[in-house]
């Protein structure tokens, strides 16, 4: 088992409990997109119900892990972030979700955790193309303002970020590290997954065909379920309320389904 002792050092960790729930019998792990931090899901933590707590991952070199190096890949990251997972008393059904980079991400910790036989109750992924799809790419080689403008392409990065020069200079090495290691992802072989997959994207999102969502089939012996989103790369900004649901949902359906006792009533 993954255990609060094996993230000892100078790290801060990984999660962040933005919204706390004592009780809570399932948790959902978030996973950013590229160039995003925590902070991003502080809203969804906040909308969790009493009974599920919603962790957002932080992942090293931004906001309170600046001066952390970033891993030289995704699994190098994936691992680092499985050493920090949480380990507070009876395991709780967990449920993976992540946006964009995030997906791959959490993908690669669902292989971890099911390859250290502790597999999550389901995955869920946004706006990326299944890992055996994912799209090779140079911007991490561009300059500065190449870069910047495929943030303003994407809408990645807020307008007041990317017109203020001194702030975006500040950001402009993580992102660039971000899509460094989105962009020289590849897969390595292993076993399917076990657990349940529902990939969710935005139907005028460039970054993901319906092939491309459908490739996330091949990744689980498990359901593979689709949803789109009226929208486009960032269609979670203006539908965060029934994907929360929706994961509130799966993490509910993953506690009744396990032997994990009801808390006592808050």
């Amino acid at each position: 088992m993954f255990t609060d002792s094996m993230a000892q050092g100078s790290r801060s960790g990984a999660f962040r409990r933005l919204a706390p729930r004592q009780y809570a019998r399932a948790r959902v792990l978030l996973f950013p997109h590229g160039g995003g931090s925590a902070s991003y899901y502080r809203t969804w933590a906040a909308s969790a119900p009493w009974d599920i707590e919603f962790l957002s991952v932080q992942y090293p070199g931004r906001e309170d892990r600046y001066s952390e190096p970033v891993p030289a890949d995704i699994q190098g990251l994936a691992a680092e972030l499985a050493a920090d997972l949480p380990a507070d008393g009876q395991p709780l059904p967990t449920v993976l979700f992540g946006h964009s980079m995030g997906a791959v991400v959490a993908y690669e910790f669902a292989r971890r955790l099911s390859a250290a036989g502790e597999p999550p109750a389901g995955l869920v992924v946004s706006g990326h193309p299944a890992p055996s799809l994912t799209r090779p790419g140079r911007v991490h080689l561009g300059d500065d303002e190449e870069l910047i403008q495929e943030l303003r392409r994407t809408e990645a990065t807020h307008r007041e970020i990317l017109d203020n020069a001194s702030l975006i200079q500040a950001f402009l090495p993580i992102i660039r590290g971000d899509y460094r290691l989105s962009e020289t992802y590849r897969p390595l072989p292993g076993d399917r997954l076990s657990a349940p997959v529902t990939v969710l994207y935005g139907d005028r999102d460039p970054e993901i065909h319906q092939w491309e969502a459908e490739g996330w089939s091949e990744v689980t012996g498990g359901a593979c379920e689709f949803r789109t989103f009226d929208g486009g790369h960032f269609y979670l900004e203006e539908h965060r309320e029934p994907v929360v649901e929706l994961l509130t949902a799966y993490a509910r359906t993953a506690s009744e389904a396990s032997a994990v006792p009801w808390p006592s009533a808050p």
